[in-house]
């Protein structure tokens, strides 16, 4: 039985991997600050190999037990959470990703570091490959987030060179599904919250911005696969189906049925206009590409989270 450690494990996609872990046989000790994760994510893991540690990573912090894998996602990841909080956002990955790296180090243990889309910015390249080194404001409001995966990668690859810590970075695209916070600020949760809820469906610019939207199980999968391969490049995860922001809209006010009308407002300073990820890499190394398309897992969603727990953040 492997011993996987994820930072961010309260989180919506920290959970969910925890929950795959231990349902591969795995030991998992999950690391939160509950800042933006919620132990309502992991109340219903009641096993014996799984530990739940609250810690803030920006400070160090110890694991009294052997550790194979290190998870490491741990970082706010929204528009709202990262501009109320752009310090602590720049130390998370930082202090954060230095900590986290010492401690696989120590342990020997294989590290995954989950990096975003969002170190391509507005990319003049489409799709997006890896080999793409990005096009991002450092000094604008999204910078914080921005910048702080792109130096976390870069530490991630320091540790890797210098101090031979067995690491992976993981490119993750816009991931979506049950247990999302619905005033997370992103845009499906921000759609359907406001479909149920029948208010008007907020889409910024004109709607004509694309975005890929990945299924959470989809991503999960992909993010193991990463894990447990032998590769140490960045490595894009997503869904390479491309979708403009008002054509999602549209298909969340057909699946809920929603009487909501669309109305638009101004764009966000360094508003991506494109993202969608060329996941060739991953079919070459991983043998993985998703599953699930939007329609079916819009659907998923709305199926296990349930409408009070959609709407229920906003009364």
């Amino acid at each position: 039985m492997a011993t996987c450690l994820v930072t961010g494990g309260a989180g919506f996609l920290g959970s969910h991997l925890c929950d795959e872990l231990l349902r591969r046989g795995n030991r998992v000790i999950c690391v939160d600050n509950l800042e933006t994760g919620s132990l309502a994510n992991i109340h219903h893991i009641r096993v014996p190999e799984f530990r739940f540690l609250q810690a803030d990573i920006v400070e160090p912090y110890f694991v009294d037990e052997p550790v194979d894998m290190v998870y490491h996602l741990a970082s706010p990841a929204s528009p709202i959470d990262y501009l109320r909080l752009p310090l602590h956002t720049l130390k998370v990955g930082s202090h954060g990703t230095h900590h986290t790296l010492g401690l696989a180090k120590a342990h020997r243990a294989r590290f995954l570091i989950a990096s975003t889309s969002e170190v391509y910015g507005d990319p003049q390249v489409h799709p997006q490959p890896e080999s793409y080194w990005g096009h991002v404001n450092p000094i604008g409001p999204r910078g914080v987030y921005d910048e702080a995966k792109r130096y976390a990668e870069a530490l991630t690859m320091a540790y890797h060179r210098q101090q031979g810590v067995d690491t992976a970075i993981i490119r993750i695209f816009n991931t979506y599904g049950t247990r999302m916070r619905p005033n997370d600020g992103r845009a499906i949760p921000t759609f359907l919250r406001q479909a149920l809820s029948r208010k008007p469906i907020t889409v910024f610019g004109e709607g004509k911005q694309t975005r890929s939207f990945t299924y959470v199980d989809d991503l999960i999968a992909g993010m193991i696969a990463l894990a447990e391969s032998g590769y140490h490049q960045p490595v894009n995860i997503g869904n390479p189906d491309e979708f403009t922001l008002l054509e999602l809209a549209q298909t969340v006010i057909e699946l809920t049925g929603s009487e909501s009308e669309i109305v638009f407002e101004a764009l966000p300073t360094d508003d991506p206009q494109v993202r969608q990820p060329n996941i060739d890499l991953a079919k070459e190394i991983l043998g993985w590409a998703p599953t699930v398309g939007l329609r079916e897992g819009l659907q998923r969603t709305l199926d296990e989270s349930g409408v009070e727990m959609l709407v229920g953040a906003s009364r």
